[in-house]
């Protein structure tokens, strides 16, 4: 990822379960959670050898096996064999001509070796030719047995923070007033209309974030250093307060268009954040109802890890005081030994059920959009520094 802000987070692999690393330290501009298995301590003991002859080994070596078919429930438990081979291969059928591909023949090998090759081979093309595709399911209800197509946003792990501190100060540089201007503009569309949660907010994850740190340094033994963390939360809170006023102006989104147009580049740093405002405002004008949570995956309240065990997109997503300093790094390490109890993260996905019924056109086009956008307009900010 371009100039990003790198933090390893905890010791699992979100998105998908598994372990991770501590912390890095900061290097760019977005914090990302990257995640490395750890691997099994090997055995220093020497096992005694054991061989096959060399013929047998290499003829293992030399075959090729297919993955087993996923199935919600097993086919083999179906009493109506020729009725499911019928259902999956129309619904096969719809799929591909959904997804413009051309499956493989197989209707001439048995039954379910014949559907067990013909899901391999949409696997295979899907994974290819189809953006954001994640996964293939075969399954079955009362009447009929059909397949379910998942596309998914890799978020990459990445925590997808905005910093309002270096905007607060562009819009007291004289030098860089216009550009903050523009970036107010993209701010707004991003607070009123994408949906970005603002950490000012009660109703967010990181308010409550905030207000822990708050109380840890009141409550917390004085020392020199007290003070410095006083006027840190203290700065964040304010000039939250102040930049959100702002957002919350709809004059911000009216002028979207008008600043643009009269938007004068002079370095290479108001030609990127010109580039990243338009790409926002066609963004906007596309898509000008959209929130980032539109394809957030919904969880069942009646299952085990509902709101345990899953992290929320709400709390990889926000308006955030700063990327940099004291008070952001403690941040960072206090979601990190959070983020350690809990196994997935939740990430824009969509299911398409090819079981005879209208297939929806949806896609995850403005979510590939959306994500690059917070992406660039987060490394600006992080770039930002007022000129003496």
């Amino acid at each position: 990822m371009n100039y990003a802000t790198q933090h390893h987070i905890g010791n699992y692999q979100l998105s998908r379960t598994a372990t991770a690393t501590e912390t890095a330290p900061t290097v760019g501009r977005v914090c990302t959670m990257d995640a490395k298995a750890k691997r099994h301590k090997r055995n220093t003991e020497r096992q005694a050898e054991n061989r096959a002859d060399s013929h047998a080994t290499n003829g293992f070596l030399k075959c090729t096996f297919l993955p087993k078919l996923k199935m919600v429930q097993s086919v083999q438990a179906c009493k109506e064999t020729a009725k499911t081979e019928r259902d999956f291969y129309k619904s096969l059928s719809s799929l591909a001509e959904h997804y413009r591909i051309e499956p493989m023949q197989t209707n001439e090998y048995g039954f379910p070796y014949n559907m067990v090759l013909a899901t391999w081979d949409l696997e295979t093309k899907l994974k290819r030719n189809v953006a954001n595709w994640d996964d293939l399911r075969l399954a079955q209800d009362s009447r009929k047995t059909f397949l379910i197509s998942e596309q998914r946003y890799d978020t990459g792990t990445t925590l997808f923070y905005i910093p309002v501190v270096p905007l607060f100060r562009m819009l007291h540089d004289k030098k860089r007033k216009r550009t903050a201007q523009l970036l107010l503009s993209v701010c707004s569309y991003l607070y009123h209309i994408a949906d970005i949660p603002y950490y000012r907010q009660e109703s967010t994850y990181l308010y409550w974030q905030y207000e822990m740190f708050t109380e840890w340094v009141e409550y917390d033994d004085h020392t020199d250093e007290t003070e410095f963390y006083k006027g840190e939360l203290r700065k964040a809170e304010t000039i939250g307060d102040r930049i959100e006023q702002k957002l919350y102006n709809l004059i911000n989104l009216q002028l979207f268009e008008q600043r643009l147009k009269g938007f004068k580049i002079r370095d290479d740093f108001d030609m990127e954040c010109h580039k990243m405002a338009c790409n926002a405002f066609v963004l906007y004008n596309e898509y000008p109802t959209a929130s980032v949570f539109r394809n957030a995956p919904e969880q069942d309240p009646d299952t085990d890890d509902y709101d345990h065990e899953i992290i929320g997109m709400e709390k990889y997503i926000s308006f955030v005081s700063d990327t940099k300093g004291w008070l952001y790094e403690s941040l960072v390490d206090c979601i990190n030994n959070e983020f350690n109890e809990y196994g997935a993260i939740e990430e824009p996905t969509i299911f398409k059920r090819f079981d005879g019924n209208e297939i929806t056109a949806n896609n995850l086009d403005f979510e590939n959009r959306l994500f690059a956008l917070l992406e660039d307009l987060g490394g600006l900010l992080y770039e930002y520094k007022t000129e003496e």
